[in-house]
């Protein structure tokens, strides 16, 4: 992969694909800056090497027209703001829209007709709009849409710092882990996570199963789910996980905080088993799992971590999630956090700085864990 030392940088206009698909606030406002914060190393890095402009290109949302609310204009004030210089917001990708400014953004690319086509006539606008290409958004390395792969085709491109160190960092804790491994996988679907799960099955020491994707194992395995969200269609590929698994490799909860509705003022109670009753549902790990859980975490060399225990967001289910979250932030193993809610438990629980690599990309990293080729990517190396 073609990094920022293979390009010719002094006095260049670049055109940079960075993801800022940040949430915003009620006023508008940028709610969690994280993604754009982990954009400025390559930025700087392309100023401190004589890039005469940066052209950035990002997109907000899933528009479908050109809705006044999913305009990028916060998110350049703020840029702007953390740049301490303004950055103008062209509407159109087009040269004289860009001005001299010595940072630019070009309005939400999913604003132009032909950006999820990866159109190439689309293409062309933006690289026309620089000398060069350089592709800082992981999130959205697993799409090939025009403003990450298709302009990359047109101009001498190379991976940004921070997708430079994602795929280093996800694709070295399954080629080269510190042992054991350890992988914590949560969330709700089996079959949102089941590429990730095969892939390490064959590589991991141990694969702690939380949140409600539990439950489809749970069901293979003839218990009572209760009211549970019980994924039907990730029944049979929890039922082939576990007949794949060496002994003692998938460990699932063993206790659970149970709930009448999904609602922080529910009626709870605390379940010494895995049977739910009917009327309940499973809406956390059980004190007793999120203890065992942490323990090994804790052992791990390295440690992979995608998905949450169990309702973090709500407070009386957020007791599972935050015994992983502490866990994973204490061991003195590689820590890496596949983003999505786990990332969002870290920074809920005042821990996101205590891990080692927090990926920007959720989908991005799960496709990459599961060995999927990314295009944003495999574009930056032919």
């Amino acid at each position: 992969m073609r990094t920022l030392d293979d390009l010719e940088l002094d006095g260049a206009r670049v055109v940079v694909r960075v993801d800022f698909n940040v949430p915003l606030d009620g006023a508008r406002g940028i709610a969690d800056d994280t993604r754009i914060r982990a954009a400025l190393p390559t930025l700087e890095a392309l100023r401190e090497r004589g890039a005469a402009q940066l052209v950035l290109l990002a997109h907000l949302g899933r528009p479908k027209d050109r809705e006044p609310e999913f305009s990028l204009a916060p998110v350049a004030a703020h840029l702007g703001e953390l740049l301490g210089q303004d950055v103008p917001l062209a509407p159109e990708p087009e040269r004289d829209e860009l001005g001299d400014a010595p940072v630019v953004m070009v309005e939400n690319v999913r604003f132009f007709p032909g950006e999820t086509d990866n159109d190439p006539e689309l293409a062309a606008r933006y690289a026309a709009l620089g000398d060069a290409f350089v592709n800082d958004a992981f999130g959205a390395a697993h799409r090939a849409h025009a403003s990450n792969y298709g302009v990359a085709k047109l101009l001498p491109s190379a991976a940004g710092l921070l997708l430079e160190r994602e795929v280093r960092i996800l694709t070295g804790i399954l080629a080269d882990p510190g042992r054991p491994l350890v992988a914590i996988v949560g969330g709700a679907k089996v079959t949102d996570k089941i590429g990730v799960l095969q892939a390490f099955l064959g590589r991991a020491d141990t694969i702690l199963i939380g949140g409600a994707m539990c439950f489809p194992f749970f069901a293979a395995q003839g218990h009572s789910v209760g009211s549970s969200l019980c994924e039907a269609a990730g029944i049979d590929p929890a039922r082939e996980v576990l007949a794949n698994a060496k002994e003692g490799q998938v460990l699932l909860p063993t206790d659970l905080k149970l709930g009448r509705a999904f609602d922080a003022a529910t009626e709870t109670q605390d379940l010494d088993g895995v049977d739910v009753p009917d009327g309940w549902m499973g809406l956390d790990i059980g004190p007793g799992t999120a203890a065992r859980y942490a323990d090994v975490i804790i052992g791990a060399g390295s440690c992979f971590w995608n998905g949450p225990m169990g309702a973090f967001e709500l407070p009386p289910f957020a007791a599972g999630t935050r015994a992983v979250a502490e866990a994973v932030a204490k061991t003195s193993g590689t820590t890496v956090v596949g983003g999505g809610d786990s990332a969002a438990a870290l920074t809920q629980f005042g821990l996101a700085d205590q891990v080692d690599h927090l990926s920007t990309g959720g989908g991005a990293s799960l496709e990459l864990i599961e060995g999927k080729r990314l295009p944003g990517v495999e574009v930056l190396s032919s």
